[in-house]
C-alpha cells in the first residue's frame, strides 16, 4: 500500500504534464466520417476472426509484426523529448491495422494479387511544441497493398507510406514521419525487454468473454534525434514508449471513452494508467494500469487503487 500511495501522489502531481504534452485533437467532420467508412466497412461480429481468450505465450521477435487474424492492431510510440536548452517536445506516432474480412482460404486466395488488400492500414502523427503551446496533428490512410503500408516482425518494420518505425539492429528502432509543418526523425534504443500487460499480456476490456487484448509494451526506450517544427530543427533525447497490442473486441456496452497515460520517470520507473470512461459518468472495472521497476519487474495497479483529476488544458 506505501507504493501504491507513492504512485497516486506521483500521478497527482504529473497528469497536468501528460495532458499538455499529449492534448487530444478536436475530431472534424472529415475525420469523423472516415472513421465512420471504416466501421461500416468491418464488422467484429464475424466469429471467423480470432479472439483473444486468456494469456497466451509471446514470443520475440516473431510477435513484434502483425497477427492478421485478428480484427484490430496498433503500434503506439510516444515520447518526451528536450533540447539541450531545456525545451520540451511531445510526439506520437502510431499505426494501426484494421482487417476487412476475417483471414479464411478464400480470403487469402483473393489477395494473390498485390493490388488487392484485406487490410486498411491508418496512422496518426503528432508533435506538441509545449514552449509554444502548439499541436500539429495528421493523419494517413492505406490498403496494406503493393507495398504502401505493412508490418512485419524479422527484421521489424510496420509503415505508412514514409512514416515508418525500422529495426536497424537488435533493440534499435528508427522512427521517421514527416508533414508539411512538422518532422521527426529519432533513433530508439531498449534497456529492457518487453513488458506483458494485464495477466502476462491479456488485458480484459469488459466482462463479455474474448473482450480482452494481447498487450505489451517496450518502455524506457532511450531517444535521440531531430524535431523539425516550422523551419527550425531541433537536436532531442528523450524516452519513447511503445505499446503493441492487438484483439477482436469493442467497448463494452455503456462505455463510450478510453483514456491512456504513460509516465516514464527519472529514476527508471514507469506507470501505465488506462481509464474506460461510462456513459452515467462512472468508471469501468475494468480500467487497469501498469507500475515497472527500473529492473522491469511488473506490478498491477486495479481500478480501485487509483483515481484521475484534470488539473488543466490548452
Amino acid at each position: 500500500m506505501k507504493r501504491l500511495s507513492i504512485l497516486v501522489i506521483l500521478l497527482a502531481v504529473s497528469v497536468g504534464i501528460i495532458v499538455t504534452v499529449f492534448p487530444q485533437p478536436q475530431i472534424t467532420a472529415t475525420g469523423k466520417a472516415n472513421v465512420e467508412w471504416l466501421a461500416s466497412e468491418t464488422s467484429d461480429s464475424d466469429n471467423a476472426f480470432s479472439r483473444v481468450y486468456g494469456p497466451t505465450e509471446m514470443v520475440f521477435p516473431r510477435d513484434l509484426g502483425s497477427h492478421d487474424g485478428y480484427q484490430t492492431e496498433w503500434w503506439y510510440y510516444t515520447g518526451n523529448m528536450e533540447t539541450a536548452s531545456g525545451r520540451p517536445f511531445g510526439f506520437q506516432l502510431t499505426i494501426f491495422r484494421r482487417a476487412l474480412k476475417p483471414l479464411t482460404a478464400t480470403v487469402a486466395r483473393e489477395q494473390s494479387s498485390n493490388w488487392r488488400s484485406n487490410q486498411i492500414y491508418f496512422a496518426h502523427f503528432t508533435i506538441s511544441d509545449v514552449e509554444k503551446q502548439s499541436f500539429y496533428p495528421a493523419e494517413r490512410f492505406s490498403r496494406g497493398a503493393a507495398g504502401l503500408a505493412g508490418a512485419q516482425s524479422s527484421p521489424y518494420r510496420v509503415w505508412l507510406e514514409d512514416w515508418s518505425a525500422t529495426e536497424l539492429a537488435p533493440g534499435k528502432v528508427q522512427l521517421v514521419a514527416t508533414t508539411e509543418d512538422v518532422a521527426l526523425n529519432l533513433m530508439l534504443q531498449e534497456t529492457l525487454p518487453p513488458i506483458l500487460q494485464g495477466d502476462r499480456g491479456y488485458s480484459a476490456k469488459g466482462p463479455e468473454l474474448g473482450n480482452a487484448s494481447t498487450y505489451y509494451s517496450i518502455v524506457q526506450q532511450q531517444t535521440q534525434g531531430t524535431i523539425t517544427v516550422g523551419e527550425e530543427t531541433f537536436e532531442v533525447t528523450g524516452l519513447t514508449w511503445k505499446d503493441h497490442e492487438y484483439s477482436t473486441s469493442s467497448l463494452s456496452p455503456g462505455t463510450i471513452g478510453w483514456d491512456w497515460f504513460s509516465l516514464q520517470l527519472d529514476q527508471g520507473t514507469s506507470l501505465m494508467l488506462y481509464l474506460l470512461r461510462r456513459e452515467d459518468g462512472s468508471i469501468s472495472p475494468h480500467s487497469s494500469g501498469t507500475f515497472v521497476s527500473a529492473d522491469g519487474t511488473v506490478q498491477s495497479i486495479d481500478s480501485q487503487d487509483w483515481q484521475l483529476q484534470v488539473l488543466d488544458t490548452w
